[in-house]
């Protein structure tokens, strides 16, 4: 391998190791903001669960490297090689496009999500993949990204392929990240971020919140969506809202 062979190869590692930190502090970072107001709001909830969130965090980190290295990879190819179809020019599309591309990702993650979660919870897929995410009882902030590997491998593949299938402006692309974290993690920390106006409101039924994804780690076989109710209510799947600790789902 000539000397130009072996730079582009040191460049592409460089680059998957810098995305593996990169998302690695994320997760720190928006995981522990959000278990410090979970303290601060509910003082004492998780108290009792420290050997439960230190495996979160394990698991969660080795997630990181396999949500990075790919991530990673395909930064230096789009600067690089043009591997993706991300541009940063808002002119190279017409405006329409960027709230409508922004909707359709959430819309395609959403369905990748719920069919490969509702897989997941088959017996033999549950037991070799996603009963990893399930030993958290009850989930917490840092649970947000606490999966097996081979579960892992099935989230870390979506924003690749959309970048590289869709023209996405980066601002995109960084929103779409930016809900794909929050959601994550204020979904799994045991009580409702949003209002009640909201939650029970029209929206709420069509949008995921921590109360709706509640009940799914509460019973198991239901409520498999990320998003949107879309799928959970077409298949018959939709449990409604679950509840905290004996109390309705939603702030006053």
């Amino acid at each position: 391998m000539d000397h130009t062979g072996t730079s582009l190869i040191l460049a592409a590692v460089g680059a998957a190791l810098a995305m593996t930190l990169i998302v690695a502090v994320r997760y720190v970072l928006t995981s522990g903001l959000f278990a410090w107001l979970t303290e601060r709001r509910m003082p004492g909830l998780h108290r009792r669960l420290s050997p439960q969130v230190r495996r979160e965090i394990g698991w969660s980190l080795a997630s990181s490297a396999i949500y990075g290295v790919p991530a990673g990879v395909l930064a230096w190819g789009w600067k690089e090689r043009g591997w993706t179809r991300i541009y940063s020019d808002v002119a190279d599309y017409p405006l329409w496009w960027l709230p409508l591309s922004f909707f359709l990702c959430l819309l395609l993650h959403d369905t990748w999500f719920y069919w490969t979660h509702r897989l997941m919870h088959r017996p033999a897929w549950f037991r070799a993949m996603h009963a990893v995410h399930h030993d958290s009882r009850p989930p917490t902030a840092w649970a947000a990204m606490s999966f097996h590997p081979l579960e892992a491998i099935t989230g870390a593949v979506v924003v690749p392929v959309l970048v590289m299938v869709l023209p996405l402006h980066i601002g995109v692309v960084g929103l779409l990240l930016a809900v794909m974290t929050l959601m994550g993690v204020t979904n799994h920390m045991g009580w409702e971020l949003f209002p009640r106006w909201l939650v029970h409101g029209p929206a709420g039924r069509w949008l995921i919140t921590a109360s709706h994804h509640q009940l799914h780690h509460d019973r198991y076989r239901t409520n498999y969506g990320l998003y949107f109710r879309l799928w959970d209510r077409l298949c018959g799947t939709d449990g409604g809202l679950g509840r905290f600790d004996g109390k309705a789902a939603g702030l006053p």
